[in-house]
């Protein structure tokens, strides 16, 4: 099984840029509305405009705040380390600095342009 979320976003094309530079991912629909991030042809994230009905109707809230309340969005890495210095170079909002986790990886916390908690981790080992 394989698990791509969807989060809404206020600025699609902004947030997938950012996507792409943290973690190296491409487009696989692009635009203003919906965007379909991949890496080695499996998608790993979506992104949705607020506003946008589509055929399913509205997906959220954008006046609740802060945006995914309780969600975190964890990506794995294998260049966990490269992240970290992507992220930082992008001076990103850090949460927990990069450590040793209780189940013996490396975690990095973070926060996105919108608001969501994101967490970099290297490999369970």
């Amino acid at each position: 099984m394989l698990l791509a979320p969807l989060i809404c976003v206020r600025d699609v094309e902004q947030s997938s840029r950012w996507y792409q530079k943290l973690l190296g991912l491409v487009s696989g629909h692009g635009g203003k509305e919906y965007e379909r991030l991949n890496t080695e042809n499996r998608l790993v994230l979506q992104l949705h405009k607020w506003e946008a009905e589509h055929h399913h109707g509205p997906l959220g809230d954008p006046a609740l705040n802060p945006y995914g309340n309780g969600v975190v969005l964890r990506f794995e890495l294998q260049d966990f380390t490269d992240a970290v210095q992507r992220a930082t170079a992008m001076n990103v909002e850090v949460i927990r600095p990069a450590q040793l986790s209780e189940n013996g990886n490396w975690e990095f916390w973070i926060r996105d342009p919108e608001g969501y908690m994101v967490v970099l981790t290297s490999p369970l080992h």
